[in-house]
């Protein structure tokens, strides 16, 4: 749904490089919003009776910024980050803090966790690797721009994608560049990036330009590149496409989703497109082991058939609720919306089934879904793990 925007604004948009200052569209020009409002929640037959197991609270979260502050369970600990500079390390059964450190940062991308450290970026172009252990600072690297994604790593290299368009290896030992690919970027583009994801030897990463590609993990050679939705439309604001949510590898098939534009699958070995819907999302997917869950634009939550592409259900009645990417948790599909609620949707037909507010704050970062239990992390900072029966 494209807003009319008025001319003097959108000159501003139009005169030169930049983005959207939000994860959401849905937040762009609130004073001129003539959008339809957040659908309204109305009771239900069912609950889903939750149990919170532990809860604490991450600094101040997000601050009320837009970045990208994932959580990640990793041996049994939860790492996580705030805006504010602090990262700590948390028990995942009980919620301990292990250890905590304050920066002093301006954290904008993390933690990613992997060959031993913890890893995050930061507004003025920094990645910095803590030890897992104990948190002391290992290493910091300057990169080119802001980090607005999760840095990942394994087999001795750190992966990290800038706002700019460019995707860095560093080494994990120093930090010290080991390839770069600079992928140019639309003049204007959605604030945020998806995270490269780690495969093997392969690093599979999409761009704001709607192109997906994958590279060679140990020396950035471009194995293959492809584009998943051209941009189209007169404006800059048409034109948009871009890869926010995080590319999907499941078995030997990669999927992508970009904004005001397609959903493709393609194949891992090859790079050839194995099938194209018209879709638009920048929340991401989630998947089990028969199908592919998707937020769109409009905070429909879509079931997709992963061999064709087609609609298998579609649940409308949560539209502008801001979701997050659908998560699995047994055969329910979770998301969580603006106002700090979890919803619980049927695998079978996407029908709503049950909701829990786990947070006064919105949730923006996907839940974490770990043996039956849901971690939540609120942009307020909030952090929960909760336990369902019944599922």
């Amino acid at each position: 749904m494209m807003r009319y925007l008025p001319i003097s604004l959108l000159a501003l948009l139009l005169s030169g490089c930049g983005s959207m200052n939000s994860m959401n569209p849905v937040d762009w020009f609130a004073e001129d919003d003539n959008s339809e409002p957040p659908a309204e929640l109305v009771e239900l037959d069912e609950t889903v009776p939750a149990r919170v197991l532990w809860s604490t609270s991450i600094g101040g979260g997000a601050d009320k910024q837009r970045v990208k502050l994932v959580p990640i369970v990793k041996d049994d600990r939860i790492y996580a980050a705030s805006r504010k500079g602090e990262v700590r390390a948390l028990d995942a059964a009980t919620g301990r803090t292990l250890w905590s450190v304050d920066t002093g940062l301006e954290i904008s991308g993390g933690p990613g966790a992997g060959e031993e450290l913890v890893l995050f970026g930061t507004s003025n172009g920094e990645v910095v690797a803590l030890d897992q252990a104990g948190g002391g600072e290992k290493w910091r690297t300057r990169v080119s721009s802001e980090v607005l994604s999760v840095p990942k790593a394994a087999q001795g290299v750190v992966v990290v994608h800038t706002i700019d368009g460019k995707l860095f290896g560093l080494d994990t030992a120093t930090g010290a560049q080991q390839w770069i690919y600079d992928r140019s970027i639309p003049v204007l583009t959605l604030h945020g990036n998806s995270s490269p994801v780690i495969d093997g030897d392969r690093v599979i990463a999409g761009f704001a330009s709607g192109k997906l590609a994958m590279f060679n993990l140990r020396d950035g050679e471009l194995l293959w590149e492809l584009t998943v939705s051209a941009p189209s439309g007169r404006s800059e604001l048409e034109r948009m496409v871009d890869i926010d949510g995080d590319p999907l590898v499941i078995g030997d098939v990669v999927y992508a989703v970009t904004y005001q534009g397609e959903m493709a699958a393609v194949s891992l070995e090859t790079g050839i497109v194995l099938w194209r819907r018209k879709l638009s999302s920048y929340a991401g997917m989630g998947a089990d082991y028969g199908q592919i869950y998707v937020s769109d634009d409009t905070d429909h939550v879509l079931s997709v058939d992963p061999g064709n592409g087609s609609a298998l259900w579609k649940n409308q009645k949560l539209q502008y609720r801001k979701l997050t990417a659908p998560v699995v948790l047994g055969e329910r599909i979770l998301v969580g919306d603006f106002e700090g609620y979890l919803h619980f949707l049927s695998r079978e037909d996407g029908r709503l089934d049950g909701r829990v507010r786990v947070a006064k704050s919105a949730i923006s970062t996907p839940p974490i879904v770990i043996d039956g239990t849901v971690y939540i992390y609120a942009d307020g900072g909030e952090m929960a793990a909760i336990t369902t029966s019944g599922l």
